[in-house]
């Protein structure tokens, strides 16, 4: 036989390469096809997390019941989104480890831990979380917790490579899912409060080798900028030398795709430090922080933004979950991107040019009025500007919905949110002076301590709540609504059989009537839920699947809110079918030491400047007022070995825990200054009393 020509071969070889490519490409393309599998993070590329599923739907999902759990082996924050494809179930745990599961029965195929460096820890505002993979042909894709981007082998779990998406100098962390576009991954970062820069890059799925990367705020304006984009970026940033403290812009989360328009649309965040009145002191809207941008992801080439939050002075961050729809409005069919961020309102952008559309607030609020619909800029109420005196503001930094997905159903015409009530008293601190290894929020700190009065404080408890909200996007109001006593419940699925499910933080698995929201199913998991449900079909028979473990932010420091409902214990896939297992009410057990007779020896100077340290480096891990919730332990609840080690954990770490050394930011009188606070909160508490010395 006649050997073909050197070229030819390549050609060929190059060809059929792109060929495979290209098939897996259409195959997630078409993923709404496949509505047995759960193919994308948010099951297809315009992320409505709707199933065409309706094998359990509103006349049988009473008879729903447990079909296989499985345990991580892990604590923390669990905020997977599985994605179930070719018989083979893959998800993600804190620290980011990954687990390859059978979806019908629960059994562990294999297991990887990325030994992701648990001391960089110190480093995530948010705990050590991780939101998901993705999978493109034989590739298990994720990222960690210390920045790195890892590819294993679908079938066994081997590394195929591993490659350093951020500079370790810098305080970066990564706890989102990434998303592949035809073989380009791409992933973002956190790390805002902490402070550095944004932005989010594309690596190449065959090597990992970095494509582009498109920064999301401009850098130092003595320096040549990254692109025109970020030139006309500059403009709006005026006075202060924001670059030394990063500016912030993280894409930590929410992402979306349109493959007709070739356009990928990134959520971007608060600025570093929140404070605006301290990071451009001259004014402007700091683009692009907390903005929708659209970019083509060949290229990572800017197409146009809308900034849900101009100047943004309150962590309103837009990295919340985004959804595409065509809808009509007006008479007129419209191609639209759909957000409802932290700042309160809900809106609608026509996601071909960015134009604004329609804004309504979804929760209460008191630092807007309106949307201007001329302008599509929020209109601020002056009374509540805290730029010259501090102002109790409505929603908080928590927002009126944070990360947790929502979810669109066609079929109803409604997106369901996780929405939320919070509050928070902002302030400016006039003297910040940027502290490498803490929060840098330019916030006045003792503005963060919870009320010591009983009656203020039960008054911040009965504002603080959340409710499952059922929005008309069109019209821009409320249809229904699903009452929680409290915030930080999880994401939500909606399906073809007229249900929604959604996981709470109180550790029910619940099921409403779409259209009505009435309340058909409900099951008690023993542990809180943040993380969004998906479903499944294995074998002609649909399953409903959740991840169950408490954590996050609000779960790290609203102790005094979760008044420990939720246990310290390892996390847990649950999967449901119709048939299955009917639970008993579990017991909630909450793992506790033994706490010993403290002594006090301080005085009120040094027990107030112990608080004023707590809550600059220890209250986002370990509680307001040191009230643990569950997650992490109490420390108020420290046993004699452990109060007798206290000044060595906080200098030294504790190894393999995920508490790091703090004493390149913590003097020892500092952290026996800590000590000293955290004793006087277990005598006042009750928990423990001083002793007679």
């Amino acid at each position: 036989m006649k050997k073909l020509p050197f070229l030819l071969i390549f050609l060929f070889l190059f060809s059929s390469s792109c060929s495979q490519e290209n098939s897996y490409f259409k195959r997630v393309l078409n993923a709404d096809s496949e509505s047995e599998n759960w193919l994308l993070h948010g099951r297809t590329y315009d992320e409505s997390r709707f199933s065409p599923l309706k094998d359990i739907n509103d006349s049988n999902v009473q008879d729903l019941g447990l079909a296989w759990s499985f345990e991580t082996g892990t604590n923390r924050g669990h905020e997977t989104t599985p994605i179930v494809v070719d018989g083979m179930m893959f998800i993600s745990a804190p620290w980011s480890a990954i687990f390859a599961l059978d979806p019908k029965t629960g059994e562990e195929i294999w297991s990887f831990d990325p030994k992701s460096d648990k001391a960089w820890a110190r480093n995530a505002c948010c705990d050590v979380v991780n939101r998901g993979v993705a999978v493109w042909e034989d590739q298990v894709i994720f990222a960690t917790i210390d920045g790195r981007l890892i590819s294993l082998n679908k079938n066994s779990g081997k590394v195929n490579w591993d490659v350093l998406t951020i500079d370790k100098s810098k305080p970066y962390t990564i706890t989102g899912a990434p998303r592949i576009i035809d073989g380009k991954i791409i992933i973002g970062n956190g790390g805002g409060e902490y402070g550095v820069r944004g932005y989010i890059s594309a690596y190449d799925v065959q090597d990992g080798s970095m494509l582009w990367r498109f920064f999301t705020v401009p850098g130092n304006p003595n320096e040549p900028f990254e692109s025109e984009a970020l030139a006309k970026a500059a403009e709006t940033w005026s006075g202060g030398k924001w670059w030394e403290v990063g500016g912030g812009g993280t894409v930590w989360d929410s992402m979306a795709y349109d493959p007709d328009l070739n356009l990928l649309y990134i959520g971007t965040g608060n600025g570093s430090p929140w404070n605006r009145y301290v990071r451009s002191p001259g004014g402007g809207d700091n683009l692009y922080l907390s903005s929708i941008v659209a970019i083509n992801p060949d290229n990572g080439e800017y197409v146009w933004h809308y900034q849900t939050t101009p100047g943004d002075s309150w962590d309103y961050t837009a990295t919340q979950h985004m959804i595409l729809a065509d809808m009509e409005i007006d008479g007129a069919l419209r191609k639209v991107i759909m957000q409802a961020p932290k700042n309160g309102f809900f809106y609608v952008i026509d996601r071909t040019t960015g134009e604004f559309i329609s804004a309504n607030n979804f929760v209460p609020m008191n630092w807007a009025s309106h949307v201007d619909p001329d302008t599509g800029r929020p209109v601020e109420i002056q009374e509540t500007n805290h730029k010259s005196q501090p102002a109790l503001t409505t929603p908080g930094p928590l927002g009126g919905h944070n990360w947790h997905p929502m979810s669109y159903s066609p079929k109803t015409g409604l997106v369901y949110i996780p929405a939320q009530e919070t509050l928070f008293i902002y302030s400016t601190d006039e003297e910040f002076e940027y502290n490498p290894g803490t929060w840098n929020t330019a916030q006045i700190n003792e503005m963060t301590y919870l009320p010591k009065d009983p009656d203020e404080l039960a008054m911040v408890d009965s504002a603080t709540l959340g409710y499952l909200l059922a929005w008309d996007p069109i019209a821009q109001r409320e249809v229904w609504r699903a009452q929680y006593k409290r915030p930080w419940s999880g994401g939500v699925l909606s399906t073809d059989g007229n249900l929604v499910f959604q996981g709470t933080s109180d550790g029910r698995f619940v099921a409403y009537a779409a259209d009505s929201g009435d309340l058909l199913w409900s099951m008690d998991t023993g542990q809180g839920i943040v993380a969004p449900p998906i479903t499944y079909k294995i074998d002609n028979e649909q399953y409903v699947a959740v991840q169950v473990g408490y954590g996050g932010v609000y779960a790290l420091m609203g102790g005094f809110e979760a008044a420990n409902e939720n246990p310290e214990r390892d996390g847990r896939m649950m999967v449901f079918k119709i048939g299955g297992e009917q639970l008993e009410e579990p017991v909630k057990t909450i793992a506790q030491m033994n706490p010993t007779v403290v002594e006090m020896n301080s005085d009120a100077l040094t027990i107030a400047q112990g608080e004023y340290e707590y809550y600059e480096h220890c209250a986002v891990c370990h509680g307001l007022d040191a009230i643990g919730g569950g997650v992490l332990p109490d420390l108020r609840m420290l046993d004699e070995q452990s109060n007798a080690s206290f000044l060595g954990s906080v200098l030294g770490g504790v190894h393999g825990s995920g508490m790091a050394s703090f004493k390149d930011v913590v003097t020892t009188q500092q952290a026996t200054q800590i000590h000293e606070y955290i004793k006087s909160q277990a005598v006042l508490t009750g928990i423990s009393k001083a002793s007679d010395q």
